[in-house]
């Protein structure tokens, strides 16, 4: 058995190594010169299993207005004539109540908690090195409202048995004492302890090349413009080397997926959310983050990845554009400053710019499709490196015929009609 997987990044080679583990011949395409070099790249750091919540949920309509006159906001929108960009705008909306987000949550924890255990079972059997910390997540709440609010997820959290701790402001500075220089700035925070932080990338370049060992033939350099369909199968892959044919297709494209799906009549509700990130050097350790905190109010998370700070966040509505203009990365840079005064050298730091593939209801999109050989990967919004090696191992399963270990309901793109 044949299976092609579309796209290297963290989702395609994640998938491409479960597959190979079954014993698949495996071929991964993209068109980036190397694997992880998109979404990828330089984003947050976090493995949040137990912050995966949807961005669609009660309040955020109202919040969505005051982000918009804040200085350093988490939310751009560019108004635009595209019809795609204001129908998943609408559909979102949608998804902004308690029935929905609880639903929509419960679905995304149910296989992040797969993935951390899934990614336990790979480091076991092949240890990759990529700056890996087991301390937890701390969302910071700045206010008390913030800290009230939380008890939504909270309850969703030990309904999944997702380990946490609600804590004040010495339990904060506690389990991140470099926040003892700004006390003043919080009130306290709810800390996922099974959290884990590390650097996507690099995870993602060790396990190409385990996969790679294992048999998986990686061709770079190639751009997948659709999909061809005969006979109610996926018979190939059109691409601008030629027609590239398997038994079967996994498609692990991020923003890009709904372009190839279009090409078949998938429609698939993903937009392009644009992201920042910074990477600045470590100056004083005991000031700078022990491992991820999330910054409630900007929506900034800070991540320590080795001698270096990874500070990701704001959410651009502003199509596939990936620009990175002098200002662009302010917030971020405004938010690590706040927080971590002393802790590393902003005047250093690398900025980068990506593009987060979100779906409305913000549950990732995997499993079968109505086409027999066609499998999906995709939508995983900024939980992408969290969810990457549950769904991988899930989407594996079904391509070759197992039952997953976790129930795919909900998560497919049957939710859409399709």
């Amino acid at each position: 058995m044949k299976v092609m997987v579309l796209g290297a990044g963290v989702i395609g080679v994640t998938t491409a190594y479960y597959l190979a583990k079954q014993g698949v011949e495996v071929q991964v395409l993209d068109r980036q010169p190397g694997p992880g070099m998109e979404t990828s790249f330089a984003n947050a750091g976090e493995l949040s299993y137990g912050m995966s919540s949807p961005w669609a949920a009660p309040g955020i309509p109202k919040k969505a207005v005051k982000w918009l006159f804040m200085k350093h906001r988490p939310l751009l929108i560019v108004p635009s004539l595209r019809p795609a960009m204001w129908a998943w705008c609408v559909q979102m909306l949608r998804n902004c109540n308690s029935e929905s987000y609880k639903i929509n949550k419960s679905r995304m924890v149910r296989i992040s908690s797969y993935s951390r255990d899934a990614l336990t079972d790979l480091l076991a059997e092949v240890p990759l090195e990529f700056d890996m910390r087991e301390k937890g997540t701390l969302q910071l709440f700045r206010t008390e409202k913030q800290l009230k609010g939380s008890k939504a997820d909270q309850d969703v959290l030990a309904e999944f048995d997702s380990p946490f701790e609600v804590l004040d402001r010495e339990g904060c500075i506690a389990a991140e004492p470099g926040l003892s220089h700004v006390a003043e700035k919080f009130v306290g925070g709810l800390r996922l302890t099974a959290d884990r932080t590390g650097d996507c990338r690099v995870f993602t370049l060790a396990l190409a090349e385990k996969a790679a060992e294992m048999g998986v033939s990686f061709r770079y350099g190639v751009t997948i413009n659709g999909l061809r369909e005969e006979g109610g199968r996926i018979a190939g892959v059109e691409t601008d080397k030629g027609l590239e044919t398997a038994d079967s297709y996994v498609c692990a494209l991020g923003p890009h997926a709904p372009r190839v799906l279009k090409t078949v009549g998938i429609r698939v509700p993903i937009y392009p959310i644009k992201g920042y990130s910074i990477t600045l050097p470590v100056t004083d350790g005991d000031a700078a983050p022990q491992s991820t905190l999330m910054d409630e109010t900007h929506k900034v998370a800070i991540t320590r990845l080795g001698d270096r700070i990874r500070v990701a966040g704001q959410a651009q509505i502003v199509g596939y554009s990936k620009s990175l203009g002098p200002r662009a990365t302010d917030a971020v840079r405004h938010v690590v400053s706040d927080l971590f005064p002393k802790g590393g050298d902003v005047s250093k730091a690398e900025g980068w710019t990506g593009l987060r593939p979100m779906t409305p209801d913000g549950t990732p999109v995997i499993g079968p499709t109505r086409f027999s050989n066609l499998f999906l990967n995709t939508g995983h919004g900024t939980l992408g490196w969290t969810m990457a090696c549950g769904s991988s191992r899930a989407v594996a399963d079904v391509v070759t015929g197992r039952t997953p270990e976790i129930s795919l309901d909900g998560l497919t793109v049957a939710r859409y009609g399709q």
